[in-house]
């Protein structure tokens, strides 16, 4: 009797168990769940949490909703003049709408990849296909896949629910036989262009240099013109001072010029003059008296 009732019991448990394990479901935080009724989406965008559903009849799919990355295989594009170029990318991706992801991929992460991949390849040689080699070198890389990420992010959202939030390139490399001519492309143009800087940097000098010896010719001219003023006026001034002293002793005057006239003229000892020796120039050595007072003599 007692074992029949303990087996009672535990039956009653376990069937208690089984029922709470096959009603009751968990969704966790990084995750969104749908709810099927034999295959068929009855409950859409379950959100984190406890919930509940009908044993048996009743099923639930969970998917990941974090940031997922899908490492792109290695492609060749063709630029707009027809370049080749070899492209390493990647892909982040996210589920955003879990009915739409169900039914588009039965919930299975490599089907949805597998339907991505060639989404991304093609939006890729689009964006390649339109523009130049320059231009690929020159863009930086986040932006050049900003116009990519926006298209394929809209058209993936409405095929398989989800979204791609980024597109990055990782490597862009030029195949080896078009890698030495396009380097050297490149290096005759910087060649140009730095010949066209200097060739501006010489013209610039040259105009510099032209304004600078004008300018100076200027500046000399007026200062030679203000020396020549400053020089007549000292003369003139000077002629006026030599008039002035002149007119007030006359013969105080000319001794005086006679007395500097000797000075000069016998400085050194070798200088030696010819003259006769009644000159007027030897009138001072042999009279040192005025003439005023020589006539009073007289």
């Amino acid at each position: 009797m007692i074992n029949n009732r303990s087996l009672l019991i535990v039956g009653g448990l376990a069937a208690v168990a089984w029922l709470a394990s096959n009603t009751l479901y968990v969704v966790d935080e990084t995750e969104r769940a749908v709810k099927l009724r034999f295959g068929e989406v009855i409950e859409e965008n379950i959100q984190p949490g406890l919930h509940a559903k009908v044993p048996i009849a009743q099923t639930i799919r969970k998917f990941d909703t974090r940031l997922l990355t899908l490492d792109t295989d290695t492609s060749r594009y063709l630029t707009l003049e027809q370049k080749a170029v070899i492209v390493d990318s990647y892909v982040k991706w996210q589920v955003v709408n879990p009915t739409r992801y169900y039914e588009a991929t039965a919930g299975d992460e490599l089907m949805a990849i597998r339907l991505i991949q060639p989404r991304v390849d093609e939006s890729l040689r689009n964006e390649f296909g339109r523009l130049n080699l320059q231009e690929i070198i020159a863009e930086r890389r986040d932006d050049l896949m900003t116009g990519p990420t926006a298209e394929l992010d809209e058209l993936m959202r409405e095929e398989l629910g989800v979204a791609i939030r980024d597109i990055r390139i990782k490597r862009i490399d030029l195949p080896e036989d078009v890698s030495a001519a396009v380097f050297e492309r490149m290096r005759s143009e910087r060649e140009r262009e730095a010949r066209e800087w200097r060739a501006q940097g010489q013209e610039e000098a040259e105009r510099i240099r032209a304004n600078a010896d004008r300018r100076r010719q200027v500046l000399l001219a007026q200062a030679n013109e203000r020396a020549e003023t400053l020089r007549g006026e000292g003369d003139a001034q000077a002629a006026a001072i030599f008039s002035e002293a002149y007119s007030q002793d006359q013969e105080f005057f000319s001794f005086w010029r006679s007395l500097d006239a000797y000075r000069t003229s016998f400085a050194d000892d070798g200088n030696l003059m010819v003259l006769e020796p009644d000159s007027d120039f030897f009138r001072y050595l042999r009279n040192p008296e005025p003439q005023g007072s020589e006539s009073d003599s007289e």
